[in-house]
């Protein structure tokens, strides 16, 4: 992957301004669906397969005067008078609300057969106004109307309050909060880079890739249905990831451009080292997101994928839109002693003179992480033993954390919805703003009005039931409602109680009174479906990440006890940002200060969200630090020097992607939807825990207590677990091949001390050493099948080396083993080999193989063709495509008959190279073969 990265970070470099545009094309292209489509949000929750939506669906099939949205019109008396005086008065605003274009039914809250429901002042009324459709997709115009025909109302004592769920917000919820936060994102990185211009790189492509990704959403919604608070938690997401991604790659890339380094040879490096780290990173916070499937709830899945889209995007742009950019800045991100001193000496850096260090800003960060490190490795046990209770003791409120979703209750103050809301839970009681329906098909009945009467009698017997509001059979009389008016609100305990009461009980009713298919729905009871799944996922969806984190770094790092201090750690930072989200929405502790308005249930869906961006975080900074350290380790083999080295050189940035992850966030907090708020604020205290906490404190001192068996990985499991280059390791490889290819020129094959296991039986090839031109016909000569057969497949790309150097031109094996097949063309025994090279492209054939597994067949097409397909053969081989073929005849330094054949019939025969194959016995015979005799590729031109 590095190698990949390496030649993707230089072609951005150099066509930059190529990539801007795309970019900016793509964001206008976007812009444009996004408007033109017109696409809305939706603040409705779903969750098919559970009674209460059921329910819902049955509503909008059978009783479709009870199905849509409904929303109240509260009359209140301010003269003194009883509601009834005013009689005419609200009838008249009922009449109005119900010629409005959308609204199903708007009963007066004084006719027998509905009547509203009354304070026990008799000086309120409750109008129901029953829109078609759901917030957002209601008729143009339809809530404007409502709201001028209330406001108008408003006279001759007569108060009147539009409310209820027809005003939930299906807004997007960005404000200038998100502005503040990059804003102090952009100061971090100004004193972290020490410089201004560099600062303001990782804010453009976390915006470029923010912007992408929510007009692209904005533009599907026109399309499926999507929760409005997608898009705020995308751009914070977005936004976080973005930055930090964009701020590992360009602190390497300044790095190396301080020691000197041309900047498009920087640029590619430091997409090959640090954009391998921030692809893993990326890819684990990708597959928590999308592992919210586990949960069942479709309104879920959607925001997951979302969210994992938009991290991925922010991935991608760190691979192509940074790389771009900093091209464009070129040396103007040089820090600028450095370019003065270039610049004094010919574009070269000087070497430092003995003592001198690259700048104090560098020292200082470096003493300061060295001192620290010191500090929590010194006693490592007291260490970890005293973070475990500060953090566990950061965690003890969790158990006072209630889930819910959000009614009108958890709207700001100052708005209608909330004011509306909190009249009719002071006038009429909390259970007027979330009523419950009990459905039950009445069809076996002959007394519909009878049944119905009697469920309702059941029904208000039971506890914490305030009042029935309403029973009647619909029109067909083949379906009972009865609308129940619970005690509490809709996120009170004892409101979840009669629920479940309810469906309890509905069994028995079914049998007593001869009816079928009883159900508890309405929002509120959806609402609390929606809590129990999402309870009920929690474990499973917990277990999932522990176990994804637990088997990823395990192959990162290659050992057993690393990941699983990781995955604990990882519990902790949990475990302390729930229990701060518990202290502010359930405690009320800091609610001022944070604009936070309300106390009570947190959205339901905010542990399992948490949870999987928490994850991919964890893991960021785990792999970003505990890399470093293995990389010292692996190097000296000083297990407790390779974990301050380590920490000194990565904690910097560490700490400024800490920081900023934490501003993003945060600037969510203040005047941000109530939905969101408690994800931002788990998510700012989640980052703060676990990086300067955990990462930063618990993870050295654990390190210093396991000493070199922090490393250790049981021989078995070390074989059977795959190897990721996350930190660019490959990358040494290239740029080795690089240069020698400069040096040398560049060649069709390479091979040095190459050593290849046999195919399909014991022993090895090799170790092989030489090059072959482009353009030339290289005849491998063995009587060994087996040698022979290994040779073209090592060529084809089909098995890599195991030891020594192997490259297909620029490509290098095993790395680019992919690369290399998709080059080669392996024409093999039997095959039309005239028909097969006449369908080789030559626009290609700079870069291609050809490998025919033996040269007899060659020979027979060029004599059935009277030389025409060899002739073909060498217009490719002019072209730079090498040939490389098998021959089962060695005769020393002589050609075989068939491979004479061939060689007659090119126009230039010296292209012509034959290189003899043998195996050894063993890798280690291999190996002293090689120190004891002379190279086994033999340049003989027939």
């Amino acid at each position: 992957m590095s190698s990949t990265l390496y030649r993707l970070g230089r072609a951005m470099a150099h066509a930059r301004w190529k990539a801007v545009g795309v970019w900016a094309l793509l964001l206008v292209v976007l812009g444009g669906l996004a408007v033109g489509l017109g696409g809305s949000f939706s603040s409705q929750f779903e969750i098919p397969g559970t009674q209460g939506q059921e329910g819902l669906d049955e509503l909008a099939d059978r009783f479709p005067q009870m199905s849509g949205t409904s929303g109240q019109l509260v009359f209140l008396s301010e003269d003194g008078t009883k509601i009834d005086d005013h009689e005419a008065q609200i009838d008249r605003v009922m009449d109005k609300a119900a010629d409005v274009d959308g609204v199903e039914a708007a009963p007066s809250p004084f006719d027998e057969n509905s009547p509203g429901t009354r304070n026990d002042g008799d000086t309120a009324i409750i109008g129901t106004v029953q829109l078609s459709g759901s917030p957002g997709g209601f008729a143009d115009g339809a809530l404007e109307k409502l709201q001028k025909i209330s406001d108008d109302g408003n006279s001759g004592g007569l108060r009147v309050e539009l409310g209820g769920q027809i005003l939930q917000s299906s807004d997007i919820p960005m404000g200038s909060s998100e502005i503040i936060g990059l804003l102090a994102a952009l100061i971090i990185l100004a004193v972290t880079f020490r410089s201004v211009v560099p600062a303001f790189v990782p804010i453009v492509s976390a915006v470029v890739g923010v912007g992408v990704s929510m007009l692209a959403v904005m533009a599907l919604s026109a399309g499926m249905e999507i929760p409005s608070v997608t898009i705020s938690l995308g751009a914070m997401l977005g936004l976080a990831v973005g930055i930090d991604y964009a701020l590992f790659i360009l602190s390497r890339h300044r790095g190396q451009l301080r020691r000197g380094m041309d900047v498009v040879e920087s640029i590619g490096e430091a997409i090959a080292t640090s954009g391998s780290a921030v692809i893993f990173a990326g890819l684990t916070v990708v597959i928590a997101l999308v592992g919210l499937f586990v949960t069942r709830i479709p309104f879920l899945t959607i925001m997951g994928i979302a969210a994992a889209a938009t991290v991925a995007l922010s991935v991608v742009v760190a691979l192509t839109l940074l790389p771009a950019i900093m091209g464009l800045l070129g040396e103007n991100l040089r820090p600028r002693r450095v370019r003065r001193l270039m610049a004094e000496n010919g574009g070269a850096l000087p070497e430092p003179e003995e003592g001198e260090d690259e700048g104090a800003g560098s020292a200082a960060k470096r003493a300061g992480g060295s001192r620290w490190v010191r500090i929590v490795t010194k006693v490592p046990a007291l260490t970890i033993i005293v973070v475990i209770l500060v953090v566990g003791s950061l965690a003890i409120p969790i158990k006072d954390l209630r889930l819910g979703l959000p009614d009108l209750g958890t709207e700001k103050p100052d708005t209608q919805a909330r004011q509306t809301y909190d009249l009719v839970a002071d006038e009429f009681g909390a259970g007027y703003n979330g009523p419950l329906l009990v459905t039950a098909d009445i069809i076996n009945s002959d007394d519909p009005l009878g049944v119905v009467d009697d469920l309702k009698k059941r029904i208000a017997d039971l506890p914490d039931v305030e009042e029935i509001q309403l029973a009647t059979p619909n029109e067909g009389a083949d379906m009972a409602v009865v609308v129940v008016i619970p005690q509490g609100s809709q996120t009170d305990e004892s409101t979840s109680e009669l629920v479940r009461t309810l469906r309890s009980d509905s069994s028995t009713w079914e049998k007593d009174l001869d009816i079928s298919d009883v159900r508890v729905t309405g929002q509120t009871a959806v609402a609390i479906d929606i809590t129990d799944r999402l309870s009920e996922a929690l474990l499973p969806f917990a277990v999932f990440v522990v176990g994804l984190s637990l088997i990823l770094l395990m192959v990162v790092f290659r050992s057993i006890w690393v990941p699983i201090k990781a995955s604990l750690g990882y519990l902790l930072s949990v475990g302390a940002a729930f229990g701060v989200v518990s202290m502010v929405f359930e405690y009320g502790w800091g609610n001022e200060a944070l604009d936070i308005h309300v106390v009570g249930p947190v959205i339901a869906f905010m542990p399992i969200m948490c949870m999987g961006v928490l994850f991919g975080l964890a893991m960021d900074y785990e792999v970003f630090l505990v890399s470093r350290m293995r990389e010292e380790y692996v190097r000296t083999g000083d297990a407790h020097g390779a974990i301050e080295r380590g920490f000194s050189a990565s904690a910097p940035v560490v700490v400024a992607a800490a920081l900023i992850m934490f501003s993003v966030f945060a600037s969510f907090v203040p005047g941000g939807a109530y939905m969101l708020q408690p994800i931002a604020v788990a998510l700012a205290v989640g980052v703060l825990v676990d990086a300067f906490v955990v990462r930063m404190t618990l993870v050295p001192a654990v390190l210093a207590l396991l000493g070199r068996y922090a490393w250790w990985l049981p021989k078995w499991l070390d074989r059977l677990l795959p190897v990721v280059d996350t930190e660019g390791e490959g990358l040494g490889a290239v740029l080795e091949h690089r240069r020698w290819t400069e040096e040398h020129g560049d060649m069709a094959l390479r091979m040095e001390d190459t050593i290849v296991p046999l195919v399909g039986e014991p022993g090895v090839l090799g170790p092989l050493t030489g090059a072959v031109d482009p353009g030339a016909l290289l005849v491998a000569r063995s009587s060994d099948d087996a040698a022979r057969e290994t040779f073209l497949d090592l060529v084809s790309g089909r098995i890599a080396p195991s030891s020594g150097v192997f490259a297909v031109h620029d490509r290098l094996s095993p790395a680019d083993v992919g690369a290399i097949q998709a080059r080669v063309h392996r024409i093999g025994p039997g095959e039309d080999v005239a028909g097969r090279i006449a369908e080789i492209s030559p626009r290609r054939a700079a870069r291609e193989i050809v490998v025919i597994d033996l040269v007899t067949d060659l020979a027979h097409a060029s004599v059935i063709t009277q030389g025409r397909a060899v002739r073909r053969l060498e217009e490719l081989m002019r072209q730079g495509i090498a040939v490389v073929t098998g021959s089962r005849v060695d005769l020393g330094l002589e050609s075989s008959q068939p491979e004479q054949t061939v060689v007659d019939a090119l126009e230039d025969p010296s292209r012509h190279v034959a290189l003899r194959v043998h195996r050894s016995a063993s890798p280690a015979s291999a190996a002293s073969a090689h120190s004891h005799s002379t190279p086994v590729v033999e340049g003989a031109h027939a």
